[in-house]
């Protein structure tokens, strides 16, 4: 006797939670391949990003969003705009946190926000492999008392523990719906976008202190030639003394980042890629209001 048919279940779900909590490794490990650039620094993550999971069971679009996060500068409030309007219009919301930092204020603002907009949630408590099994309940407890969850659960991103049953979680909670995109899509973001963010990745890895936050990279050129891709980009800092930083004596630096992001390009896009990078200075980009439009980083896109 054959097994009656399950419903088809899809829906939009908001990852969010505080910068390095592992929202974007955690995504990356839902999705079974690399989609989103991972980095050990705080508030690597500056766009909201689309992420599409597909299965013969649903479809999740899922919005990989930055840390949540007292901005210092006008990209960091088009950060947490971007974050908080993320959880207009979504099913429900997936909470991440680094379970190895004590709560703080910060834990208190994101639950605020979910509550305001009332959305179900779920808790996902991750880096539980930094905690003991007692800790992890000390964890479960106390965020059982500040916000009425739908699940709290306890997960490792990197070592993919328990991720599938949070996936699980996930496909329960949402509705009967549509696919709303073709199976073989995985992002919304055009391979330009994804080029610059490889190379960002790349960066972010080599360098050290205040450098990161204030690197954008930009692809100017995206040509495919018979088997090659030829990609031009233009990686951007504040000062003067931090392009010398990104270029490196000898150009060791900026040669080990071309190299980096070369490789993995071409594993991405299955092709040779020639990769050229240039560095120029734009003094306190981050804080002119026309230069982060022109990065796409455009606060009134947000606003209702």
């Amino acid at each position: 006797m054959n097994k009656e048919k399950k419903e088809f279940r899809s829906g939009f779900v908001a990852v969010i939670g505080r910068p390095n909590a592992g929202k974007s490794t955690l995504l990356n490990t839902l999705l079974g391949q690399k989609v989103l650039i991972i980095s050990d620094k705080p508030q690597t993550t500056r766009n909201r990003i689309q992420c599409i999971l597909t299965e013969e069971r649903g479809q999740v679009i899922f919005f990989d969003t930055p840390g949540i996060h007292k901005p210092q500068h006008r990209l960091g409030e088009y950060m947490v705009a971007a974050a908080k309007s993320t959880l207009r219009g979504v099913d429900f919301a997936v909470y991440v946190v680094d379970a190895s930092v004590p709560l703080g204020s910060g834990d208190a603002y994101v639950m605020e926000m979910i509550r305001e907009n009332r959305i179900p949630c779920i808790l996902a408590l991750n880096k539980i492999d930094l905690l003991t099994k007692n800790e992890v309940l000390l964890r479960i407890a106390e965020f059982s008392k500040l916000a009425d969850f739908q699940e709290i659960i306890p997960i490792s991103a990197i070592r993919s523990e328990n991720t599938v049953k949070l996936l699980d979680l996930i496909f329960d909670a949402l509705p009967a719906g549509p696919l709303y995109y073709p199976e073989d899509e995985v992002t919304d973001q055009p391979e330009k976008f994804i080029a610059a963010e490889m190379i960002r990745e790349k960066l972010l890895q080599l360098m050290r202190e205040e450098v990161p936050h204030s690197l954008a990279v930009i692809v100017e050129q995206m040509q495919e030639k018979k088997s090659l891709i030829k990609i031009g980009a233009v990686i951007l800092v504040e000062r003067d003394s931090q392009k010398g930083i990104v270029i490196g004596k000898n150009g060791n630096v900026l040669k080990e980042v071309g190299r980096l992001a070369r490789e993995e390009l071409e594993e991405l896009l299955g092709n040779k890629v020639f990769l050229e990078l240039w560095v120029k200075v734009r003094k306190d980009w981050r804080n002119q209001q026309a230069r982060l439009k022109e990065f796409g980083y455009n606060l009134e896109d947000l606003r209702e």
